[in-house]
């Protein structure tokens, strides 16, 4: 599936994924870059129930810098 960016920096995600994933209006999604690849991760918006179980490494870094440059936004 594919999807165009906007001149505003958009996408839209394809309705397949969004109903697969239960994606709606609302959530949140995490993008990371590994590499020259991008991946595009639905986050629970519980910061807990997102992180528990991902077992990924780094991932107590990034969830630090998240939150801190969500705290510099506000």
């Amino acid at each position: 599936m594919k999807s165009t960016i906007t001149a505003r920096g958009q996408t839209v995600v394809p309705a397949p994924i969004r109903r697969r994933f239960k994606l709606g209006p609302s959530k949140k999604l995490e993008w990371i870059v590994e590499g020259d690849v991008i991946r595009v991760i639905p986050v629970d918006a519980d910061p807990v129930s997102a992180f528990r179980g991902s077992g990924r490494k780094g991932m107590v870094a990034r969830l630090l810098e998240d939150r801190r440059r969500e705290a510099r936004q506000e």
